[in-house]
This record gives C-alpha cells, sequence and structure tokens, in this order.
C-alpha cells in the first residue's frame, strides 16, 4: 500500500475549496419545497424527531460553547447524551455578559445557525455549506468529553462528507436544503417542549430559568424570547430559500 503524498492531499483539498467556493444552481422549486416538508415530518413526527433532534442538540450546544469562546471563557468540554440533552461546561466569571450571552446562545443557536445556512443558500454557495458544516463539526468534536457525544458528531460529519464528496451536485444541494430546513424548522419545537417542561416544574435548571437568576427577569420572558428569535429565523430563513438564487 502505497503512502498518500503530499500532492495527493493538496489534490484533495483543493478539489474541496473549488467545490465549496463555486456557486451552484438552486434546485427546481418542487424540490425545495419537498425539502421543506420532509424536514417538517421529521420535526413532527415523534419517533423520527427523538432521533433527528440530537441535530439540534449539537448546534444547541455547539452554540453555548462558541459564545463562552468569543466572550473570553474557556470551554472546558461539551457533552452530548443519548436523550437529546446535553451539556456545557465553561469557566469563569459565574455572573456578568458572558455568562449571560453563553447560557441564552443555546436556544437560539440552531435556528441562527439555520438562518446562516440560509442566507449561503441564498447566495448559491449549496455545497459550500455542507463542507462549512463539515469544519464545525470537527472543530466542535475537538471538545466532546463523552463517548455518545462523539459518537453523534462523527455520525454526522461522515454523513456530510459522503454526500459532499460522492454524491452529484443537484443532490448536494437537495440535501443542503434540507439540512437547512430542518436547522430552522427545528429549533422551534425545542422552546415549545421548554415550556411545557417548565409549566410541570420539570426543567428548573433549564437555559430560562438560569437566565432569570442571572437577569433576575422571569424565565416566561427568556422562553418568549427565544420563541422570537428563533420564528423569526425560520421566517426570514424561508423567504431566503424559496427565493431566488444569487448565482
Amino acid at each position: 500500500m502505497s503512502a498518500v503524498s503530499l500532492d495527493d492531499v493538496s489534490d484533495v483539498l483543493g478539489r474541496i475549496w473549488q467545490a465549496a467556493t463555486t456557486p451552484v444552481p438552486a434546485p427546481a422549486q418542487a424540490v425545495v419545497l419537498a425539502s421543506g416538508l420532509v424536514a417538517l415530518a421529521v420535526v413532527l413526527v415523534g419517533p423520527v424527531w427523538r432521533t433527528a433532534r440530537h441535530v439540534i442538540t449539537i448546534a444547541h450546544e455547539g452554540a453555548h460553547g462558541l459564545v463562552a469562546t468569543l466572550t473570553g471563557r474557556r470551554l472546558d468540554g461539551i457533552r452530548l447524551h443519548s436523550d437529546t440533552s446535553g451539556l456545557t461546561i465553561s469557566a469563569g466569571r459565574p455572573r456578568g455578559f458572558g455568562m449571560i450571552a453563553t447560557t441564552f446562545a443555546g436556544y437560539v443557536g440552531p435556528g441562527l445557525v439555520g438562518l446562516g445556512a440560509a442566507w449561503l443558500l441564498r447566495e448559491g454557495y449549496a455545497v459550500g455549506l455542507l463542507w462549512l458544516l463539515v469544519v464545525l463539526l470537527a472543530l466542535l468534536l475537538l471538545k466532546i468529553r463523552n463517548l455518545f457525544g462523539l459518537w453523534s458528531v462523527l455520525v454526522a460529519g461522515v454523513g456530510l462528507v459522503l454526500v459532499s464528496w460522492f454524491l452529484d451536485q443537484p443532490a448536494q444541494a437537495a440535501v443542503a436544503y434540507a439540512v437547512t430546513w430542518f436547522l430552522l424548522l427545528g429549533s422551534v419545537r425545542p422552546v415549545l417542549e421548554l415550556q411545557s417542561q417548565r409549566f410541570r416544574r420539570a426543567a428548573r435548571q433549564s437555559d430560562a430559568d438560569q437566565l432569570a437568576r442571572l437577569t433576575g427577569l422571569p424565565g416566561l420572558f427568556w422562553v418568549f424570547v427565544f420563541l422570537v428569535v428563533t420564528v423569526g429565523a425560520l421566517v426570514l430563513g424561508a423567504s431566503w430559500i424559496v427565493g431566488p438564487v444569487n448565482v
């Protein structure tokens, strides 16, 4: 078996870069809408949602981790659990802007990632979006601190690599649209589930309740803000997805 040369690696990276930075036409409108309906079905059908929700958890905890790093906190690690819960551990001041922003980022993270993805689709970078998600998952993998979390991120990342490398361009674009729809639609349901759990007094340590203790504003206020941001991202992102592509 011959060793992989630097030229081989350079060639692969060059092909990836070219594919990621080359705008592609949008799929037919029927494909765009069908991918949205598939994503909506995944969100609404309970058994399917319980598995697919792990993707939302990855985005949720990744958002906590990113904002913790950007606000100067030390990100110690991220854990993802089989019940779709997660935990991001960061060190720094127990109160103040950094802690508030880090706590706030989780529930709005998937929707804002979906909104960014929708913008990339509008600009024609469907394939570039897939490779960008691979890079983000690879960075996240460095901070995962439990076996199930490693498995979850690896499965998601390998799936995206296989799609981005082996499928043809129209299929890649269809997957990119489906992923984006899912992030936008799937960001709303956890907020509704959160309030349902809070109503039953089953989520006393939720992000909303932590924000209430940090700011003095009630937890219900923060749930409302989460809902406004995620629904707003869904509406704006959907308008970008179904609109014309700037290629």
